[in-house]
């Protein structure tokens, strides 16, 4: 995840594509090999891109005849996947929708993740708990809204009866361009039929043998909603790799240890295991900080510093 802007990659410009005029546009699908983008007066048009080009669903560009450029990005929405593949999945977004659902449960740290990763790119993480009706929804909220309530929103909805998706339609209607994310069979395909009702996207049944849902979307794109507010669809995961997240960034976002950034630890480089002066071990000593909040933050500094590790060793035999 990175909110650092990155370089245009489009298609080099040739000296007559750039006299020509150029549209202002924002990519809403990228299929392969193309992209469509939709232009300031409603037009939609696709232009042939090559595969490794790097654009992406959100990206604002300017077209002049089939030439793309791209324009500097505000924010990029990144993943990593369970085999080490990164994957950008959007652009000039503002905020991240973690959709979980009492089946199936989201993977051990995978709310963590999606939130360290959210802020870290200068987004405003929400979480949606959907299949409310289902044996299980209320107590998984009631836990949600405990772990997290205190620092972000928390929506309780059932996007399948459409109940509960009003709050959630004012808060997308204030602006905001956001993305869910959550593993597979959580009903992110549902809740966007929910909120765009023309959309038609298909919509998978889970596999009763494992538990888990099938992938229903298979390319990504962006769509405005009536109310105001766009989302972008990506396809299914059941993983949120942290990408380029260092110690420092976990320890400024990692939701829970709000109250303790208001305290300074003795330490600057203080990484709230065992050093002298710590705010954050004094609060959970205090019970102030629940001791599962704590270990989750420990499980994930030490998968962050393994990653580090490996990084530099792969420097050092470069």
């Amino acid at each position: 995840m990175s909110r650092k802007p990155k370089k245009n990659t489009g298609r080099s410009k040739s000296p007559r594509a750039a006299e020509t005029p150029g549209r202002q546009g924002v990519i809403v699908a990228h299929l392969g090999v193309a992209v469509e983008v939709l232009f300031d007066d409603g037009e939609r048009h696709q232009v042939r891109v090559k595969r490794s080009s790097g654009h992406v669903v959100g990206d604002s560009v300017l077209v002049r005849g089939e030439v793309l450029e791209r324009r500097p990005r505000n924010t990029e929405l990144r993943r990593r996947d369970g085999r080490g593949a990164v994957h950008l999945v959007g652009a000039n977004l503002d905020v991240l929708g973690v959709v979980v659902a009492p089946r199936p449960l989201p993977p051990s740290g995978f709310v963590d993740r999606a939130i360290v990763a959210a802020r870290a790119a200068g987004l405003q993480p929400f979480i949606i708990v959907n299949k409310e009706d289902l044996d299980g929804a209320a107590e998984l909220t009631a836990e949600l809204r405990a772990l997290y309530g205190a620092s972000l929103p928390v929506f309780s909805l059932s996007a399948k009866a459409g109940v509960g998706l009003d709050l959630l339609r004012q808060f997308m209607a204030e602006g905001h361009r956001g993305a869910f994310v959550g593993t597979t069979g959580v009903g992110k395909s549902s809740l966007l039929n929910a909120l765009c009702p023309d959309l038609g996207l298909a919509v998978g049944e889970l596999c009763e043998a494992r538990g888990v849902g099938r992938h229903t979307t298979t390319v990504a794109t962006l769509h405005s909603l009536a109310g105001g507010g766009e989302l972008i669809d990506t396809p299914g995961f059941r993983d949120f790799g942290l990408v380029d997240i260092v110690v420092d960034e976990l320890i400024v976002h990692f939701p829970g240890f709000e109250q303790a950034m208001m305290v300074r630890c003795r330490f600057r480089d203080c990484r709230h295991r065992a050093e002298p002066g710590c705010a954050v071990t004094a609060l959970v000593e205090k019970g102030a900080l629940a001791e599962g909040r704590y270990q989750a933050y420990l499980d994930l500094l030490s998968e962050i510093e393994n990653a580090q590790d490996e990084a530099r060793r792969r420097e050092w035999k470069n």
